[in-house]
């Protein structure tokens, strides 16, 4: 496959590998709190849009309402999430993470900053400035990615 190198045009297959590529380095970098995959999946999910429906949670993971329902009751019992009523819809059930499965998130976000961190020292300036400038249109395209 031949790579385009034109500043002007954006190729897709290029980005998609090297994100491909960047999210398996990134998801692997953590070496502390050796969780599953859809486990923290649903705690950085929480962690952004907590409270949510169980229905809302099997949709956005993608994996079926029984299989949520065994994980948010391990995670409850593990004290990282909680189940409330919906103040709104007392038939609803809300899973809210609490502060220890944020505190486990938000430490594997320091350690993750942290190593990455050691990557871009091998960056030149000129690459740390383009990545710099590109942060707002990756930001923009995680909003519509989320919107779909």
């Amino acid at each position: 496959m031949e790579t385009k190198h034109n500043l002007n045009e954006l190729n897709v297959s290029d980005f998609a590998l090297v994100f491909e590529d960047l999210t398996r380095i990134f998801i692997r970098l953590p070496s502390i709190e050796k969780l599953s995959f859809t486990t923290l999946s649903v705690l950085h999910t929480l962690c952004r849009k907590s409270p949510m429906r169980l229905t809302e949670l099997t949709a956005n993971e993608q994996v079926t309402q029984s299989a949520i329902t065994q994980l948010v009751t391990r995670l409850e019992r593990d004290g990282l999430v909680e189940r409330r009523p919906d103040p709104n819809d007392g038939r609803v059930v809300l899973v809210h993470i609490t502060a220890q499965g944020a505190n486990i998130i938000d430490s594997r976000r320091l350690e993750r900053m942290k190593r990455i961190s050691t990557f871009m020292d091998g960056l030149t300036l000129e690459e740390k400035q383009a990545i710099a400038a590109a942060m707002p249109s990756l930001r923009r395209l995680v909003e519509l990615g989320s919107d779909s």
